[in-house]
């Protein structure tokens, strides 16, 4: 049996060290199959991206030929090898952890990749070359493929660039004007890509280039206009991330027995499947790290984990605010309670971001795409139409939601809240400390926001704190027979005694509290009925409940 390769990305030491490796090779004849030399293939965080361009690096370059057999026998391109392995003298840029918290700063740390990556392709090809540090950064890249051309007449470069947008990323967010200065006409990042360029005319060959988002694209596009973005073509919607054939295999290969496939695959289907990046995709991928993730955790405690996303992932993701932040306002509340309440978005999605026009919904939108907080779940007179793609990324939802609430209302829970919170649902079945919590954001909230309050509102506030409940599996209005029960909160473990809940709500404005008995009594006959559906009736320890709003106030109602 193979080890699994959680948090592993660099191919050679997955490959000698035997871990398993998901074959994604039959990509690197499908990228040469095309037209296009410059490559852009942008996907969420986590999906792969640094070992794919590992991969290509050990297969293109001319140093390895000799390691050929060992590295790629079992793959699909070890047996199906191209005119163009071994060929290359790789020049790989990786432009993460660099510092922002000021221009000079990120130009500085900009510089110094440039320059460590430049040292290791001299040394590593017996290139004669001095780095001049006290020199620009785009005179050495300059000055290096001079160099390179006069030293190895006719022979070629392949420039592997990843997280190329990750310090943009992270600078747009808190300071736009210093992105728009590295990026704008006498930009020094901008002038990099206009030798990058250049070059392809000469010594550079093929560029591969990935990231996560195309905001630095439309501010290049006059310095590198020259990459072939594949993003949403449906040839390589599976280029990254696992297929559920590809997962199978990965848990057949780890001994999960079928039995025990049958109970985890639902719960991994739930919350890390769903992605589709093109219209015409035949399939929707799984995100691989949170698989990866969530099999680690199985295979050594033989249990669900307890948190079913890793805490580094969570943490990458949640560095992603400052992007959202871009749209403010009740603009970016108001997109978030319609995403939470699978309303969904249609929208063109943006391919090229410009930061000087600012955000609109719609580029807000594109960009929950891009980081992978929506996904392409139809597709609409040309448009997409944009949904959560799963339960982790609904999870992320609300706690961003909650932290927008709270920030209004100057109130915060506690983990003492929280745990308080599962410990009644959980052992007991009981939500008074859940409705506690949600009539408290509901109670400071101002009076505008009653302008525009319905049930599904007040209901968002309680769906978002029930998601914290790691216990449990927490949906919205899901299908059951063609019927749409409000709240359903489902104990991701069976056999251990924990309560389900089922939660319908009803709302009344202010002055028709005469009309509460009615309400109830319609709630709770809607109730009944969906107790009585094949798929919840079979649920164990289920408890039932209605709640009627009118404004802050909560009636909540036990059925027996």
């Amino acid at each position: 049996m193979k080890k699994l390769p959680y948090g592993i990305s660099n191919y050679e030491e997955l490959i000698t060290e035997n871990y398993y490796y998901v074959d994604k090779t039959k990509y690197i004849e499908q990228l040469e199959n095309i037209s296009e030399k410059r490559i852009v293939f942008l996907r969420p965080r986590k999906f792969g991206k640094t070992l794919f361009t590992s991969t290509l690096e050990y297969y293109y370059d001319i140093k390895t030929s000799d390691k050929f057999d060992k590295l790629f026998r079992e793959t699909y391109i070890g047996k199906n090898p191209t005119n163009l392995k071994n060929s290359y003298h790789i020049l790989r840029f990786n432009f993460s952890g660099i510092d922002t918290t000021n221009e000079e700063n990120t130009i500085k740390g900009f510089k110094s990749k440039i320059m460590a990556s430049i040292e290791r392709f001299i040394n590593r090809y017996n290139i004669d070359f001095y780095i001049n540090k006290e020199d620009e950064a785009e005179n050495i890249l300059y000055n290096l493929f001079i160099a390179f051309n006069t030293q190895k007449n006719g022979e070629k470069i392949y420039v592997i660039i990843d997280e190329y947008d990750h310090f943009a990323n992270e600078l747009l967010g808190f300071s736009p004007e210093h992105f728009n200065n590295l990026v704008s006409q006498n930009g020094k990042v901008r002038k990099w890509y206009e030798v990058l360029k250049e070059a392809s005319e000469s010594v550079v060959d093929r560029i591969f280039i990935t990231g996560v988002a195309p905001i630095t694209l439309d501010s290049l596009t006059s310095g590198f206009n020259i990459g072939k973005d594949l993003t949403r073509d449906r040839e390589f919607n599976e280029m990254l991330g696992f297929t559920k054939e590809e997962l199978i295999k990965l848990m057949d290969d780890q001994g999960v027995l079928k039995e025990q496939q049958e109970e985890i695959f639902p719960i991994m289907k739930e919350n890390y499947d769903g992605y589709k990046f093109s219209f015409k995709a035949k399939e929707k991928i799984y995100n691989s790290n949170m698989c990866l993730y969530f099999l680690n955790e199985y295979l050594r405690f033989n249990e669900l984990p307890e948190r079913l996303m890793d805490v580094n992932i969570a943490s990458d993701y949640s560095k992603l605010e400052k992007m959202l932040n871009l749209c403010q306002g009740d603009n970016k509340k108001q997109i978030l309670e319609e995403t939470l309440t699978d309303k969904g978005f249609t929208a063109k999605i943006i391919e090229k971001f410009n930061p000087k026009i600012g955000f609109s919904e719609q580029e807000f939108v594109s960009m929950l795409f891009y980081l992978g907080y929506l996904t392409i779940a139809d597709e609409m007179l040309n448009n997409a139409v944009l949904k959560i793609p799963n339960n982790v990324m609904r999870e992320l939802y609300a706690e961003f939601f909650i932290k927008i609430i709270e920030e209004e209302t100057n109130l915060t829970m506690s983990l003492d809240d929280y745990n308080t919170v599962i410990q009644e649902v959980a052992l007991k079945g009981e939500i008074n400390k859940l409705v506690e919590l949600t009539h408290k954001y509901l109670n400071r909230l101002s009076n505008r926001d009653y302008e525009r309050f319905d049930e599904k509102y007040v209901k968002l506030i309680f769906f978002c704190i029930a998601m914290n409940m790691s216990l449990y599996s927490v949906k919205s209005e899901p299908e059951y027979q063609r019927k749409y029960p409000d709240i359903m909160m489902i104990p991701r473990e069976t056999g251990k005694g924990y309560q389900a809940v089922i939660v319908e709500f009803k709302y009344l404005k202010a002055g028709e509290k005469d009309m509460l008995e009615e309400k109830q009594k319609e709630a709770k006959e809607q109730i009944e009925k969906y107790a009585k559906l094949e798929e919840i009736k079979t649920l164990e320890n289920l408890h039932k409940y209605t709640i009627v709003a009118i404004n802050d106030e909560l009636y909540v109602e036990k059925i027996d």
